[in-house]
């Protein structure tokens, strides 16, 4: 099993900047890529980045284009989410999930960590 562990978020202004972190540890050999997904209050949860481990292929929902980046660090089992310009919309929880050599979904997840953009 992934064991995943966020870190980083808090309350901004719009406009600031946060970095999430994620810390993965347990059996990270079967990890291919890792995503930061999102959830609002009543809203379902949403794709916001991901980065393969192997190449660092990244990707990114529309609406954080240009404001967020995704990074990750091999030797230390950590990837991070940069997010500038922040908006009030970004406000949620935020996950980190990892997903499987083979596999279509992402299977393990962090507990969360809350990110509050004050108008």
């Amino acid at each position: 099993q992934v064991q995943l562990v966020e870190s980083g978020g808090g309350l901004v202004q719009t406009g600031g900047s946060l970095r999430l972190s994620c810390a993965a540890s347990g059996g990270t050999f079967s990890s291919y890529a890792m995503g930061w997904f999102r959830q609002a209050p009543g809203k379902e949860r949403e794709f916001v980045s991901g980065i393969t481990w192997s190449t660092g292929r990244t990707s990114y929902a529309d609406s954080v284009k240009g404001r967020f980046s995704i990074s990750r660090d091999n030797a230390k089992k950590t990837v991070e989410l940069q997010m500038n310009s922040l908006k009030p919309e970004d406000t949620a929880v935020y996950y980190c999930a990892s997903r499987g050599v083979g596999s279509l979904q992402y299977d393990y997840w962090g507990q969360g960590t809350q990110v509050t953009v004050s108008s």
